[in-house]
């Protein structure tokens, strides 16, 4: 990964932590794909996707995540799940970072399963 793209991560690692997340995991890999950041939210698990992006040209952070990496993203959250009993309540959020000062913003249930 990148220096950018570490910074990212950490950025988006420390602004949930201050929205209450609790961060247990950062670029879990399989061997289908890389979640960046696996958060819980009380008894939620929270897969997060970080996007950064110097500018909203091209469409944005947001724009590039594609179906192809949604899929990747739902395999390698079912791979960690495969071992976790009770299977927990789960969802997909986003954070998209735009821009120098950067700009967050925090999308839940970014990605349907």
């Amino acid at each position: 990964m990148n220096k950018r793209g570490e910074q990212a991560e950490a950025l988006a690692a420390d602004f949930l932590r201050g929205k209450g997340l609790r961060i247990t995991a950062r670029n879990y890999r399989s061997r289908y794909g890389e979640i960046d950041l696996i958060a819980r939210e009380g008894a939620t698990v929270v897969f997060v996707e970080v996007r950064s992006r110097a500018s909203d040209a091209y469409g944005g952070a947001a724009a590039s995540i594609t179906a192809g990496k949604r899929e990747k993203l739902l395999k390698t959250a079912r791979h960690y799940l495969a071992g976790i009993t009770p299977l927990p309540q789960c969802r997909f959020d986003a954070v998209l970072i735009t821009g120098e000062p950067p700009r967050i913003e925090w999308i839940r249930n970014a990605i349907e399963d």
